[in-house]
């Protein structure tokens, strides 16, 4: 169940970009034909024409330093919707203290660029904390009880889901879409949107996208910009642990304990790495598979990892399926 927490104000962000220093609440047509909102009643208010034009309305947030992984969610959304959205905010209250806040690539410009490409992307939310978190800061979370502890990603960064599922919830309360778009590299956190999707009681559809990878088959991430020329050859090595443990439950082997051991020797067999978790969960319930369980035959699990490599923190997932 979801319920609501109150918590200290947040600090701000550092100085936007010159050419978004202007009065909040503005929109501006971007030279690329896209625009640019950063305040809440201009957002209201386009989506109000939209409304009013009958139009079916896609939407995919985003916290911008974009690649193709999120381009090609605004492609699928092109596809089903006459319109789509994009919000690109770096959301302060699901970063712990300690985390990588300050340090996360922001690049409004090259980001509207790349969406200019996209049919239908017609509207960029891009706004300042102040309009997220107007009451002086964060003091209402959206709670997610014992789905965020259940959730290995969750219990490795305590207090992510919880910002994650409270600026979730804002953003569809404004844009209100028809069908909202997330990929699946992020397994976890798609897990805690449809559940608040469904709990909260919200008329959006939820549709995950497959992961994008690059050639050798590292999950495309905007922290991978993190990565050195020194470390990047040993950025696949939670992939390729994935997979053998992909094909060992394809080979029939369904013991939870064994399947995420086979995993993590492979990974702690890298000295330049630091194993973080592995996980075997159901992708519908969060449930986790415990040592000496079973995997179901008849539901999809999800086997995500993390792992640290220098001073980058990766992801990733598979979906197992008989």
């Amino acid at each position: 169940a979801c319920m609501l927490l109150r918590c200290r104000p947040l600090s701000l962000l550092p100085r936007l970009p010159a050419f978004l220093q202007r009065r909040r609440g503005c929109s501006t047509q971007f030279p690329y034909g896209v625009e640019i909102i950063d305040g809440v009643e201009q957002l209201r208010a386009a989506r109000h024409r939209m409304e009013m034009e009958g139009k079916i309305v896609g939407f995919v947030p985003t916290m911008g330093a974009l690649h193709a992984g999120h381009i090609s969610l605004v492609q699928e959304a092109s596809k089903a919707c006459d319109e789509v959205i994009t919000s690109i905010f770096v959301n302060p209250t699901q970063f712990a203290e300690g985390e990588d806040l300050d340090q996360y690539p922001r690049d409004l410009d090259g980001d509207i660029k790349k969406l200019s490409s996209v049919p239908k992307l017609t509207t960029v939310f891009h706004p300042p904390i102040a309009e997220m978190y107007p009451e002086d800061g964060a003091k209402v979370f959206v709670g997610l009880d014992e789905l965020e502890n259940s959730l290995r990603e969750g219990q490795s960064r305590p207090g992510h889901f919880r910002g994650v599922a409270t600026v979730v919830t804002k953003l569809f309360n404004l844009v209100q879409p028809h069908k909202a778009y997330f990929g699946q590299k992020d397994g976890a956190q798609c897990i805690v949107i449809k559940r608040i999707v469904r709990e909260l009681l919200m008329n959006t559809e939820v549709n995950v996208v497959p992961t994008m990878r690059e050639e050798d088959g590292l999950a495309m991430s905007s922290r991978n910009l993190y990565l050195s020329a020194e470390n990047r050859p040993f950025a696949t090595t939670l992939y390729k642990a994935l997979k053998a443990v992909e094909k060992a439950f394809s080979d029939g082997l369904r013991d939870a304990g064994r399947l995420l051991l086979l995993g993590e020797d492979m990974i702690q067999r890298e000295e330049k790495v630091e194993f973080l978790y592995l996980d075997l969960c159901c992708m519908e319930s969060g449930k986790q598979y415990k040592d000496g369980e079973n995997l179901a035959e008849d539901a999809p699990v999800m086997l995500s990892g993390a792992m640290q490599l220098g001073k980058t923190r990766l992801i990733d997932n598979l979906i197992l399926q008989k």
